[in-house]
């Protein structure tokens, strides 16, 4: 259920209807608009009656909410999300670009990777501190040591730092650090983390998982809302299918489907979504033509000593020559970086 607030609602009106909501045995949740409020409320407490808000001073409408994640669901919110990361944003009109390496392997690496995305015109910059890995015999990051070597580069080049966080004991830890919280795509249903960086109150990235469907991406955004945070972007970065020849297959329909159906900004990730460098520029500038709100792309010094992803990893020049081709396209399409 959605309670629709009139435009000139008072703070005292929408504080009853909240009142009320939790007086039911459920959450209110304010979702402020250009023009007016709206309460969305959740719990488990079985269906709502419209007769109860309809009625009470300042309430426009009571609107039920067709889709499970309530929310996330452009139901609730028709305008579109701009998360905005201490003054860089993601949504809106202009793209988002977040470039780095797969791991930060050492200091010298990744302030050659952040001052060739911020000469290039990214605005945030991503690297892994803590590495999921296949195996447990592979590089699996620098931890805070790798999460110190990204606040140096901020603090020489302005950019925001999106970094994973793994588990729910270590989202503390690394939000000292980052400005933005990446939810990896091996970590998309790990609830307790969900629910922690939903505490945290810090912009999130969520990924899809390797092998979910729209739907359960979204139902984990929700997860992330329901706790409070309504900062989330989320991330197609390829699904898993029988093709063998690329390391994933990266979904852009996905791009046009969660666009409708939720009002969080979307952004996709090339590198991962092929695994091959070659494809990872016009993977890029097709993302961008389908409406993608940014781009999540791995560059490395010397991609072939990379200790993790080399493969998929464009060089700086080719970092630059990305974005030249994606302002091109940008511009085409109303958008600009």
């Amino acid at each position: 259920m959605l309670i629709v607030m009139r435009q000139d609602a008072t703070a005292e009106q929408i504080n009853a209807v909240a009142e009320k909501i939790k007086a039911l045995g459920f959450k209110p949740h304010a979702i402020p608009g250009s023009e007016r409020t709206a309460i969305g409320i959740t719990g488990n407490r079985g269906s709502v009656d419209a007769d109860l808000f309809e009625l009470l001073p300042g309430v426009a409408q009571a609107i039920p909410v067709s889709q499970p994640f309530k929310l996330v669901s452009a139901e609730v919110k028709p305008e579109r999300t701009v998360v905005n990361v201490n003054g860089a944003t993601i949504g809106g009109e202009s793209l988002a670009v977040m470039a780095g390496p797969c791991s930060v392997e050492s200091e010298a690496q990744i302030l050659a990777c952040a001052r060739a995305a911020k000469a290039a015109g990214a605005q945030f910059l991503r690297g892994g501190a803590f590495k999921p890995r296949t195996s447990p015999y592979d590089f699996q990051g620098l931890k805070e040591e790798g999460l110190k070597l990204l606040a140096l580069a901020r603090e020489e080049t302005g950019l925001k730092v999106v970094t994973e966080v793994m588990s729910p004991g270590s989202v503390d830890l690394v939000a000292r650090y980052a400005d933005v919280l990446q939810i990896g795509a091996r970590n998309m249903q790990n609830f307790p983390l969900l629910e922690e960086v939903g505490d945290a109150k810090r912009p999130v990235l969520l990924k899809r998982g390797l092998s979910a469907t729209l739907k359960e991406l979204l139902m984990a955004a929700e997860y992330i809302a329901s706790r409070g945070n309504y900062e989330i972007v989320l991330c197609e970065r390829g699904i898993r299918t029988f093709e063998t020849m690329t390391r994933n297959t990266l979904d852009l329909g996905a791009v046009i489907v969660l666009k409708q159906l939720s009002h969080l900004p979307v952004i996709v990730d090339p590198s991962h979504g092929f695994g091959l460098r070659y494809g990872v520029i016009p993977l890029a500038r097709a993302g961008v033509a389908v409406g993608a709100d940014g781009l999540m792309v791995e560059i490395h010094p010397e991609p072939e000593r990379a200790l993790s992803d080399g493969p998929q990893s464009l060089t700086l020049p080719m970092f630059q020559e990305l974005m030249q081709q994606v302002r091109r396209v940008a511009a085409s399409v109303g958008r600009r970086i």
